[in-house]
């Protein structure tokens, strides 16, 4: 069925705030707030980090990461290879979904199909997976098209769907964000992960409660005293800071960086580290003639002096002086210093406007364009101011970008259809591995075996696919990282892409409680606890 997944935001706002003054207030509930919602309940629609983290309470993987980010067993016990290209996968036993139905063998293999059907947004997870089988009740196989050394941080996202309760429900196949379809399990849930979803009002309220049965309790996993879980998204900045100064949030998520010191003095706690996540923005190189452009007739993003000067034109010290006060690290590439394929020695194409009017200039446009350009302004940090600041900074230089910025189911959804000639995008690698970002947004784009699915502006080079190619089977770990460089910095080189910044992870709690921060912003509700 068709259905709208955003409300108006100002209606929301003033929705939420009522709804908060309706929250119980006893301490074993966590209230907690974001400036967008959850785009749906079902972990296959988009793969998107708030979405994700957010059915990831509900919802289990085979394994999971751990506060430090290192891979634990999880739905999985055990794992071991026995061949080169297969897998073997010992399940966690006595596992109930929390409709009742038994974890089994079959539900992971049906799993894996329902995430490669054709709505489901997560089948980069699976590019080296060549298919899986029931091996007996608690084992399953999962065999590769070659030997590929980080499999498991591969799957260390994708969650676990209860076969009968897809079946019974009509949800055997994930739907499409992009054409803005749902099923049943796009407003339900049923897994089998430390938190069971009681009711939800998509961009109101959400009500979830404690899973007792949930495995992880006893093993330590988690240790929380939190037995309900309000969320209320709350669009407006001030708004949700007010929330959380009067006590009717216990939680904020994403945070205004201009009121952190305020919070602070109020008592309240600042949890902020650095992130895995680069800020970027992408531009169509495929299309003949762009969508929304003063152009005709042809493409002036696929020249590469183009892009170059839109890239030099913006100064992203000043973005991140100004504008994230600090709470950002100007980004040379896709992967922060702790990803497999960073490599020290790459340096931003450095900011100069001079040299960006020569360069349009030398490519024809000595006036400039006029262009669309799509941005979130609810997903990232400060995402909408800083798309009004890379406007202003384009403008000096002759391009009038005509800014698009909305919500974020909107924006995904538009730019998931190719719908779009620039764009801002994030990307934290859930494998933090460079080979995670040749797969997902370098290589040239093939919609039917899964490649480059993120690659919305279609950049491509058939040097890059070779290393990108040679890297996936490559088991030598510093041969592997000298192969992931050198495709890195040939898209870096044809400025395949503009990376602005690696943005930190910035959450704000109220005096009373205890959590622990991932550095991939997963929010993780059994390591919170509430005095």
């Amino acid at each position: 069925m068709k259905a709208n997944l955003v409300r108006h935001a100002g209606v929301l706002a003033l929705a939420g705030l009522a709804l908060l003054g309706t929250i119980s207030a006893h301490a074993a509930t966590l209230r907690w707030a974001n400036t967008g919602d959850a785009v749906s309940m079902d972990p296959y629609n988009i793969n998107e980090t708030f979405t994700q983290s957010f059915t990831g309470n509900i919802y289990e993987s085979l394994i999971f990461r751990g506060k430090d980010l290192k891979i634990n067993p999880s739905l999985a016990e055990s794992w071991r290879t026995v061949e080169p290209n297969t897998w073997e996968f010992k399940l966690r036993r006595g596992v109930k979904f929390h409709e009742g139905e038994d974890f089994t063998a079959e539900d992971v293999v049906f799993s894996y199909k329902r995430a490669m059907s054709v709505g489901s947004d997560i089948k980069g997870y699976f590019l080296s997976v060549a298919g899986m089988e029931v091996k007996d009740p608690y084992t399953v196989m999962i065999r590769t098209k070659q030997p590929n050394p980080i499999l498991l941080a591969d799957i260390s996202s994708w969650q676990i769907f209860s076969k009968s309760w897809c079946e019974k429900n009509g949800a055997t196949e994930s739907t499409s964000i992009r054409q803005n379809i749902e099923n049943y399990a796009s407003r339900h849930a049923n897994g089998t992960g430390p938190y069971i979803l009681v009711s939800r009002e998509a961009d109101v309220k959400t009500t979830l409660k404690r899973n007792p049965n949930w495995w992880g309790w006893k093993a330590g996993v988690g240790n929380s005293n939190v037995d309900e879980v309000v969320f209320t998204p709350i669009k407006q900045d001030g708004t949700r800071v007010a929330a959380l100064l009067s006590g009717s949030v216990d939680m904020l998520y994403e945070v205004p960086i201009q009121d952190l010191d305020r919070i602070r003095a109020s008592g309240n706690k600042v949890f902020q580290a650095a992130e895995t996540r680069t800020v970027f923005l992408g531009m169509d190189q495929f299309r003949d003639e762009l969508l929304d452009s003063s152009v005709k007739g042809k493409n002036p993003l696929k020249d590469r002096r183009v892009r170059l000067a839109l890239y030099k034109a913006i100064d992203e010290d000043l973005i991140v002086s100004r504008i994230m006060k600090g709470a950002a690290t100007a980004a040379t590439g896709f992967l922060v210093k702790e990803g497999a394929g960073f490599d020290p020695n790459f340096k931003r194409l450095g900011y100069d406007q001079e040299q960006a009017k020569k360069l349009l200039a030398d490519a024809g446009y000595p006036n400039g364009f006029e262009v669309g350009f799509d941005c979130p302004n609810d997903r990232y940090v400060n995402d909408a101011q800083i798309c009004q600041a890379v406007t202003s900074m384009w403008a000096r230089i002759g391009i009038k970008a005509n800014l698009n910025a909305q919500t974020k189911s909107l924006h995904f959804a538009k730019i998931g259809r190719l719908e779009t000639s620039l764009y801002m995008l994030g990307w934290a690698p859930n494998t933090i591995d460079g080979q995670n970002v040749l797969d997902n947004l370098l290589v040239t784009r093939n919609d039917a075996t899964g490649f480059g699915r993120f690659n919305y502006g279609r950049y491509s080079n058939k040097e890059l696919d070779a290393l990108a190619a040679q890297s996936r089977g490559e088991l030598d770990l510093d041969k592997r990282t000298r192969i992931l460089q050198q495709a890195l910095n040939l898209a870096h080189s044809d400025v395949g892409t503009i990376p602005l910044h690696y943005q930190q992870v910035i959450w704000v709690a109220g005096p009373k409680v205890d959590l622990a921060q991932r550095a991939d912003n997963w929010f993780f509700w059994p390591w919170v606890n509430l005095k």
